[in-house]
């Protein structure tokens, strides 16, 4: 299956701990990611996060497609002081899988560069349409999380 690797940098005016307990708890991905308006049956096991979450497509702005995808989430502070890691899976219907790692470390007096990384597999056909959402969603993210965790929140 075709797979291609993206990957963001942006910094956040917030503490790793406090980028790592945002990114860490699955319902603050609505607004994170623009195509996602919904997230439910939140489950832990063993300290893996498991939820069903809603990416809204709209298609030639009049036809709305809701997915649904099956998302794992794994949140660890890193063995060193002022690093964090998010990391999971996404499985997406039409045969759609993506790999996602937050890399958190702190820059500067109480702020965090985060390297977000995505490892797309898709169907040859539709890998290019789908890293192109997902590149979109990457840039978007960081702004929102800047906007989210910026100084004074």
């Amino acid at each position: 299956m075709p797979s291609t690797e993206l990957s963001c940098t942006y910094d956040v005016a917030a503490t790793p701990a406090a980028v790592l307990a945002h990114l860490a708890e699955p319902r603050n991905y609505v607004g994170l990611s623009p195509l996602l308006v919904d997230v439910r049956d939140v489950r832990c096991e063993g300290g893996v996060t498991h939820y069903v979450a809603v990416e809204r497509f709209r298609f030639l702005g009049l036809v709305r497609h809701d997915n649904v995808i099956q998302v794992t989430l794994r949140a660890e502070g890193a063995r060193l002081p002022g690093e964090a890691v998010v990391s999971g899976e996404v499985v997406s219907p039409g045969g759609v899988r993506m790999d996602y790692r937050f890399a958190i470390t702190a820059r500067g007096e109480g702020g965090s560069l985060v390297v977000d990384t995505l490892r797309l597999h898709a169907p040859f056909g539709l890998l290019r349409y789908a890293a192109g959402k997902a590149g979109a969603v990457q840039a978007e993210r960081g702004r929102v999380l800047a906007v989210r965790l910026g100084a004074g929140n």
